[in-house]
């Protein structure tokens, strides 16, 4: 690794676009990393509440790049990695494991993207981009025994089409895997949740991303997008009939009320009704002005459950935990808290914890400290302060967690 000393860097001349790393220890600021990509003034404003007189400004993009400072308050988050009985820290573990997962994400996203621009110009190109991608979902998947569930995304509040598609794959592959589904249904269910709303890229935009109801004529034309998606992979006859029977029918219910066909039962194969569970959590979570992943559970339980397996809710349940990630919580120490990661112990998740007034933020085990989820909160329960340190604005997605939790 390269060591450089680097500019020091006023608060007052940070910008957009700039890569900073902050002369902190780990433990003393909110960011999951020293190292920050300044995207919006949220950030500068929260760098210039940490009280430091400067920045290091980083002019390379490559993380090999390791800033050396020329003083004794710097400490570097390396310099954690082991105690002094050399066992692993697990905060600063668990930080890069993070870390992991949402690098794995976005990737993911950005090869569902370049899948989606060739299936009707390059339909064998598409074939193979999502091939490669389905098996390193499934890699992720299975690098440990019992996988779990870490809060990823990006700055926007938005979620995309294939953001959302990676998120449902993960949903639906851990649902499989709790079922111990073989790997071709695995694979199967993979390769549906990548494509399942790809036929929405043939819907308006002003019917797509419309906020106000819409009018019967343009929810029919929405209600389309399963038939357009399975039009566009049936025509290169490459892709399996299951995988065309998820795209076609992700939207139907077991109760014969969803579209297009009303199918009910076992008409609808397990993995598209896996699937089908999966997009209904998801859409129901961001689609609610909250983005409460628990609010958007209960959703489930209280409209859902005839229209879903009982069985496979269970699942979902068990998999989500009774704190999904994303979920903004109270803790018993009277900090308020987002849910980071799902842990086997359900009722004392990873979190990201701060004081009300925006103070003390950091990277929390609650398992450790004997610390406990009073109750959830909702978004407008917070402070300005908390709110801003809690991100709670962005866009929920999940993705698998990179260490045996």
């Amino acid at each position: 690794m390269a060591k450089v000393v680097q500019q020091r860097l006023l608060l007052s001349d940070i910008q957009l676009g700039m890569r900073v790393k902050l002369p902190l220890s780990w433990t003393n600021h909110p960011f999951l990393f020293n190292r920050v990509d300044i995207t919006t003034p949220e950030q500068i404003e929260m760098i210039r509440g940490l009280g430091v007189p400067y920045v290091y400004l980083i002019s390379d993009a490559s993380d090999e790049v390791e800033v050396v400072a020329d003083d004794d308050e710097y400490v570097d988050d390396n310099t954690a990695l082991t105690s002094a009985a050399h066992q692993p820290d697990l905060q600063l573990v668990t930080r890069k494991a993070m870390r992991l997962s949402q690098k794995r994400f976005l990737e993911s996203v950005n090869e569902c993207r370049n899948a989606f621009a060739k299936v009707v110009s390059d339909p064998e190109g598409a074939y193979r981009l999502s091939s490669a991608l389905v098996e390193e979902l499934l890699s992720h998947l299975q690098e440990v025994q019992s996988p779990f569930l870490t809060l990823v995304g990006n700055d926007e509040k938005g979620v995309s089409v294939t953001q959302h598609g990676i998120s449902v794959a993960v949903l639906a592959l851990m649902i499989g895997h709790a079922l111990d589904l073989p790997q071709r249904e695995l694979r199967d269910i993979a390769f549906g949740s990548l494509f399942h709303d790809i036929g929405k890229l043939k819907v308006p935009d002003v019917i797509r991303r419309k906020r106000l109801p819409l009018t019967s004529h343009e929810a029919n034309y929405l209600q389309m997008h399963p038939n357009f998606g399975y039009d566009m992979l049936n025509r290169s006859g490459l892709f399996p009939k299951e995988v065309l029977d998820i795209v076609l029918h992700h939207h139907e219910f077991i109760d014969g009320s969803g579209y297009p066909d009303g199918l009910t039962g076992h008409k609808i194969p397990l993995t598209t009704q896996i699937v089908s569970l999966a997009n209904d959590y998801e859409k129901q979570l961001n689609g609610l002005e909250t983005s409460s992943p628990q609010v958007a559970l209960g959703y489930l339980f209280k409209h859902r459950a005839s229209k879903h397996s009982e069985a496979l809710i269970a699942i979902l349940v068990k998999i989500l935990g009774i704190y999904p990630p994303g979920t903004i919580v109270k803790l018993s120490d009277d900090c308020v808290a987002k849910v980071i990661m799902t842990t086997k112990e359900v009722t004392q998740p990873q979190v990201w914890a701060c004081k009300d007034d925006g103070s003390h933020a950091a990277l929390r085990f609650l398992a450790d400290e004997g610390v406990t989820v009073l109750q959830t909160l909702r978004a407008d329960e917070l402070g300005e302060a908390a709110t801003k340190i809690l991100q709670v604005d962005k866009g929920i997605s999940f993705y698998f967690s990179a260490i045996q939790a």
